[in-house]
């Protein structure tokens, strides 16, 4: 898909704000909420928008660490760890990454046992490495359409 100057112009407000009403979106961008709605609708068809959602505040509800874990998959473990992360609520983020590493997952937990009993989780897979997240400095940054 395309992306114009309009079609930026409509991504940054989302990204700002994604409650924002097409109205006005459109005000912003100079153009009628029926036409926001419309190249709203193309970029999601298109899969350049892939959805809206809401960030809660991991600290707020109730997790007091997030640690960044990295596993270095045992042989023929890799295939089967990539279907049960996917079953785990602790893991905000999981990438395949290459290198000597397989994996690195960003995770929330509710205190230093919760990390224990999950790094036990995770080492039938293979061998981890965990760093405790001390702060954020970049936060779910909007990405500049090219």
């Amino acid at each position: 898909m395309k992306i114009d100057l309009l079609n930026r112009k409509i991504l940054k407000c989302l990204q700002e704000n994604a409650r924002m009403s097409n109205a006005e979106i459109g005000r912003q961008v100079g153009v009628s909420s029926p036409a926001v709605a419309e190249r709203m609708r193309k970029m999601e068809d298109s899969g350049l928008i892939n959805g809206y959602k809401t960030v809660v505040s991991p600290f707020e509800a109730g997790y007091q660490l997030k640690a960044i874990i990295i596993l270095r998959a045992f042989m023929g473990k890799l295939k089967p760890f990539l279907e049960k992360v996917k079953e785990y609520d602790e893991v905000l983020n999981c990438y395949r990454i290459t290198g000597n590493e397989n994996i690195i997952m960003e995770v929330v937990l509710e205190n230093q046992k919760h990390l224990e009993s999950f790094i036990d989780q995770l080492i039938i897979y293979g061998e981890t490495k965990t760093q405790i997240v001390l702060s954020h400095i970049i936060a779910n940054r909007a990405i500049k359409p090219v």
